[in-house]
């Protein structure tokens, strides 16, 4: 699979989606383990505080 994922600007949700798009080159029998790192580290990426604003505007 040659085609790239759309990125969010997000580094640590980039990196999963990466990960995820990669699937294709993996054994079947690691799929799953792919799946089950990307939900852990997908829930704490939202599970993580935001970083503050800098430019002034309040975070929607």
């Amino acid at each position: 699979m040659d085609q790239q994922p759309e990125t969010t600007g997000v580094e640590s949700v980039d990196q999963v989606l990466a990960d995820v798009a990669a699937i294709a080159d993996a054994p079947v029998s690691e799929h799953v383990a792919v799946f089950e790192r990307a939900h852990d580290r997908l829930r704490r990426a939202l599970d993580a505080q935001p970083e503050p604003s800098t430019d002034g505007q309040p975070d929607a």
